[in-house]
């Protein structure tokens, strides 16, 4: 069912004032040398495909820097052990257009870079995106259109880097497969156990 009052794109500045022009100025088309310095000590991205199902949004995660910067206007992403399902790299096989939103722990500013990629298995930069040795099976190859910080409010406001707000009561992925896939008489400590990925192939390659 749609939802009632729906504004319509031509309607969104009789509700929105103009941004401030730096907010549209800060968009460069390269990865300048501060943007470099906050990719290298990002641990962790989300990716926003879109593809013949529709729009998705994927966490990627690895050492600080494990999005490897190729030239100031390429950035790489080795595909590393996932679920399988490939959605965000069937996304970019059939569409192209990806966001990044680069994240880094007790920073409430985050780093947006989007631009046309491309699925590679090109060796050297493959051998680029190794991590611990685990060379992946093929990268994400971004070309860069823009790139620009985005302020941190959401961070303020969510106090996602302060433990103390941190809930405890959060349903275990475990319980959340059993009752998506309405399991019945399956232990959840038992499933969540099995669904831990052992240490010496979280890097292994393949992945969402």
């Amino acid at each position: 069912m749609p939802f009632d009052h729906a504004v319509t794109a031509d309607r969104l500045r009789e509700i929105y004032r103009d941004p401030h022009p730096m907010v549209l100025k800060k968009v460069v088309d390269r990865v300048d040398g501060e943007a470099a310095a906050f990719i290298r000590a990002s641990p962790f991205v989300v990716l926003a495909s879109h593809g013949p199902d529709g729009a998705d949004a994927s966490p990627r995660g690895g050492p600080p820097g494990f999005v490897t910067i190729l030239d100031e206007h390429r950035l790489a992403i080795g595909d590393l052990m996932g679920n399988n399902r490939i959605d965000t790299i069937t996304n970019i096989a059939t569409n192209g257009e990806l966001g990044i939103v680069f994240m880094v722990p007790g920073v409430n500013d985050t780093l947006r870079v989007n631009g046309r990629a491309t699925l590679t298995t090109d060796p050297d930069v493959l051998s680029r995106c190794a991590i611990d040795g685990t060379v992946p099976k093929a990268a994400i190859g971004l070309d860069v259109e823009a790139c620009y910080l985005h302020c941190g409010k959401a961070f303020q406001r969510s106090q996602l880097w302060k433990p103390e707000t941190w809930p405890s009561d959060v349903p275990s992925t475990a319980c959340l497969i059993i009752e998506h896939l309405e399991l019945e008489g399956v232990d959840p400590d038992e499933l969540q156990q099995d669904m831990v990925y052992p240490e010496d192939v979280i890097w292994e390659t393949g992945g969402k």
